[in-house]
């Protein structure tokens, strides 16, 4: 029977930053470790869990499972370990003998502090300790200045005129992720200049520890072996973290509130590639989306695409074949403020129309 406590790290970042690449990466490069992955989705489909079914995490109809998916699909683990959280772990605890390692995604809304004070509930303190927290950051983003307000000089501007009392949450809760960390991933470099690189690296260091390094990577493609096996304890450590928001069993955690958010879904029928992520870049500029993700038929091709989209920027790759017994179509998910999914649709389809 195994006595040793279980790792488990904990990737946080914002939307479209590419935690579910760096999983799936981490996945395909497992050099043999029983990895159980904990999925977290804001949104009406299961689109990360979908990504990381073909990964050889036992949840395909191919070979022997090697580990388990568990996806929640309330957005937020921050705000649900109690109901959600905490009963997937006791279910990983009764396979323990069966588990190397446990990887858990927290939506890009969600507040990491909360989850790792989780892994002091006697039950889960006796299996389980927290390897690390991994933050991973859209260095373009970032680069262009979308995290770059500073809560102090805002602050300050909201005391001295109070028609300024709307600060954005985005700003607290890419600072929140970053103060969690013990290890921050500035991803996309290849997308980036040695400038934007430095400038990045500027505006995150003030936000975490000195100790905690900033790694440079494309694709969330690092060494394994840098990733897990970090040590890190992060449990024994977290209450030192500052944050905007406390814990989900403090008052103030009520400012935390995903009702800012909209999820919407919206769907086509079957679309060339290139107009529809030109009808989904129309979206983005007229209306308030932060992540476009979702999956998409195209004519005479029987793979199915995945679409990512954080702002104008589109990725999209085959990731399998459609499956006889699965509807086939496009369907997409839109994060954002303010979002009226029946105008989002008709906005779509008379884009679609050209």
């Amino acid at each position: 029977m195994q006595t040793a406590k279980i790792p488990a790290t904990i990737v946080t970042g914002f939307l479209g930053s590419g935690k579910t690449t760096l999983l799936r990466h981490i996945l395909d490069n497992a050099n043999g470790r029983r990895i159980a992955v904990i999925v977290n989705e804001f949104g009406e489909l299961g689109i990360d869990g979908e990504i990381l079914k073909g990964c050889g995490i036992g949840c395909d109809d191919q070979g022997e499972p090697t580990g388990q998916l568990y996806e929640l699909a309330n957005g937020c683990l921050c705000c649900t370990v109690q109901e959600e959280f905490f009963p997937v772990m006791e279910q990983l605890l009764e396979r323990r003998d069966q588990i190397d390692h446990v990887l858990i995604e927290t939506s890009g809304l969600a507040l990491p502090k909360p989850l790792v004070q989780a892994f002091h509930w006697p039950s889960i303190r006796n299996a389980f300790t927290v390897d690390a927290v991994v933050t991973v950051v859209d260095g373009p983003a970032a680069a262009a200045g979308q995290f770059a307000a500073n809560p102090l000089a805002v602050d300050a501007q909201r005391r001295a005129d109070p028609n300024l009392d709307h600060e954005s949450p985005l700003h607290e809760l890419f600072e929140d992720q970053l103060a969690s960390a013990d290890l921050v991933i500035l991803n996309k470099t290849d997308l980036m200049d040695t400038a934007q690189i430095a400038a990045v690296e500027a505006l995150v260091r003030p936000e975490i520890p000195a100790e905690v390094k900033i790694v440079p990577a494309r694709a969330g493609s690092l060494d394994v072996n840098s990733l897990l096996g970090l040590n890190r304890a992060s449990e024994e450590t977290i209450h030192l973290r500052i944050d905007h928001h406390g814990s989900a069993d403090d008052p103030d955690h009520a400012d935390h509130h995903h009702d800012e958010f909209d999820s919407v879904v919206v769907q086509a029928g079957t679309v060339e590639r290139d107009t529809l992520i030109a009808a989904l870049q129309a979206l983005v500029a007229q209306h308030t989306i932060y992540r476009v993700k979702g999956f998409a038929e195209l004519p005479g091709k029987p793979m199915r695409l995945v679409l990512h989209g954080v702002g104008q920027r589109f990725d999209s790759y085959f990731d399998r074949a459609w499956r006889a017994d699965e509807a086939r179509g496009t369907r997409v998910v839109l994060i954002g403020q303010d979002l009226d999914g029946a105008l989002l649709q008709a906005a779509l389809e008379q884009a679609l129309r050209g």
